[in-house]
């Protein structure tokens, strides 16, 4: 598997760009391409489930999207030493009966030397919340250059 920079050690930019990469990845709600950024042995604990390897990904991620319509997400640099970042994000959602939901957390990542994530361990509160509470609404997929990030909208 080729490299998947940036790779660490990180520095504060080098950290900062993998956070906002994996934004990318995750705000494009594809579990393949998601996938990839991940090693083929990547063990996740993600609230109380515990993920194994890229397949379980792309199964864990195809449910994750089918069940959170309308996804969007915001991810913040916390803290980063050598392979390792701790991110905070908050993603906004919906139900299939139409309520909206804003779910924040930590990630504790550690990376192997090619830059693939081979451990991720996520804790995540949900909210409910009303539609004219939203604070996402950017069309669906990347987010803009120009949108607030969490500090800047007040998460």
């Amino acid at each position: 598997m080729a490299a998947r920079p940036p790779v660490p050690p990180f520095t504060l930019r080098t950290a900062a760009e993998k956070v906002r990469l994996a934004e990318d990845g995750w705000n494009s709600r594809d579990p393949e391409k998601v996938s990839l950024a991940y090693g083929k042995d990547s063990r996740w604990r993600n609230r109380a489930e515990f993920v194994t390897g890229r397949d379980a990904i792309v199964a864990f991620l195809s449910r994750k999207w089918r069940r959170e319509l309308d996804y969007r997400l915001i991810k913040e640099l916390w803290a980063h030493d050598g392979n390792r970042i701790a991110v905070r994000f908050a993603y906004e959602w919906r139900d299939d009966s139409g309520q909206w939901y804003r779910s924040y957390g930590n990630e504790n990542w550690e990376f192997d030397d090619d830059g693939l994530m081979r451990v991720r361990h996520a804790s995540i509160n949900d909210l409910r919340i009303e539609e004219s509470d939203r604070k996402y609404h950017w069309p669906l997929g990347r987010r803009p250059d120009d949108h607030p990030g969490l500090s800047d909208l007040g998460l």
